[in-house]
């Protein structure tokens, strides 16, 4: 099955799939056909969903048919393009570059990887780009991903699995 999040304006759009639609947001410099690292961009095209990844300390684990992973305090997401690990999972502390996946704000406590960039990853392309939830109840940018609210989210999740698609049009 097919999630198409459909570009309305620079940041945000809608959700649809599996008979749900739901507001979506964008990266603060809306959708390109030439992703790159840092450029703030949530990348135009249709990636496979790879695994869910949630905080079990922030909600009950995701019903889905995805691999589900919990997150932990010390796990990142490697951002730094000449290191071996670039656009992969690490453990922290680590030295290079990095995103943190234990956040206080409540964006990755469901946080679904998606298959950009991803095998092999291409140095500079683009890294940790995620469908995970928004920070709170407005959509606000992301840094070049796509975030619905929780119930959203978790609606979407229960339907999906590893042949799922979710493209950014």
């Amino acid at each position: 099955m097919v999630l198409t999040a459909r570009i309305e304006s620079r940041t945000t759009g809608t959700l649809t799939g599996f008979g749900l639609a739901a507001p979506c947001a964008f990266g603060r410099s809306g959708v390109t056909d030439a992703k790159a690292e840092g450029d703030g961009a949530s990348p135009r095209g249709a990636y496979r969903l790879r695994a869910c990844h949630w905080r079990p300390d922030r909600g009950p684990r995701p019903a889905t048919a995805l691999p589900t992973i919990p997150i932990r305090r010390g796990d990142g997401w490697c951002d730094d393009a000449r290191h071996p690990l670039y656009n992969r999972p690490v453990r922290l502390p680590f030295a290079p570059g990095h995103e943190r996946m234990w956040r206080e704000d409540r964006a990755y406590d469901v946080v679904v990887v998606l298959d950009q960039n991803v095998d092999p990853a291409v140095p500079g392309a683009g890294s940790a780009v995620f469908w995970h939830l928004t920070k709170g109840p407005q959509l606000t940018p992301t840094e070049g991903c796509v975030a619905v609210d929780p119930d959203a989210m978790r609606a979407f999740l229960a339907r999906c699995d590893t042949r799922t698609i979710l493209r950014i049009a």
